[in-house]
């Protein structure tokens, strides 16, 4: 599957001769932004994490906002690498994929760290659909909507859409739910629910499985 963001290397590139700079202020923004949300960390904390000067920040990524844009891109990527994962553990089966995905989810939502989702949590901290950083997001949480219709396509689900929309649905409460209640919470039985749901809506897998 291909990557649905630059890597790295090229994306350095495009933005200057200063590749390790900018993969430390990525990095830097990673940890803080999901730990700590975006908006309440500022510049100077992520260059003072990142070991840079403020000037590198603004030279590779012109603002803020546009180190946040490139912090959800590296961010999604690692559901996109889940996806992967999932897809070459069971290829050809799009029933299992989406079931592998939710049994990891649910491992994941059950960690006492856990913070959600670094998209979602955007949304939430930018809902002002001008801004860019908001636009992004959604770009890339309709690029996850799509994925999961394909699948419930593939899987011939009596109504794909529903479907889809039924695991986006149970997937984003999840996100919510891992941070909502201490472990174990709801988020450990994601994956049953996800069985319940594409076998109500795939009678014909759930009865041949």
């Amino acid at each position: 599957m291909k990557s649905r963001t630059d890597s790295l290397e090229v994306l350095a590139k495009r933005k200057g001769p200063h590749p390790q700079v900018a993969g430390k202020l990525r990095e830097a923004a990673q940890e803080l932004f999901y730990k700590q949300g975006i908006r309440s960390v500022g510049v100077d904390e992520i260059v003072q994490k990142a070991g840079v000067t403020k000037p590198s920040l603004y030279r590779l990524f012109e603002s803020k906002d546009g180190l946040t844009e490139t912090y959800l891109a590296d961010y999604q990527q690692c559901f996109w690498d889940r996806v992967d994962d999932v897809c070459r553990a069971y290829p050809d089966d799009s029933r299992a994929q989406l079931l592998a995905y939710f049994d990891g989810l649910s491992e994941r939502a059950s960690q006492p760290t856990y913070r959600g989702c670094g998209v979602s949590n955007a949304l939430v901290e930018f809902p002002d659909r001008a801004h860019s950083v908001r636009q992004k997001a959604e770009t890339l949480k309709t690029e996850v909507r799509a994925w999961m219709q394909q699948k419930a396509t593939d899987i011939g689900a009596t109504n794909p859409t529903l479907l889809a929309d039924g695991l986006v649905l149970l997937m984003e409460g999840t996100y919510a739910c891992g941070q909502f209640f201490s472990p174990p919470g709801p988020a450990a039985n994601v994956g049953q629910v996800a069985r319940c749901l594409i076998d109500a809506l795939c009678p014909t897998q759930g009865n041949n499985r």
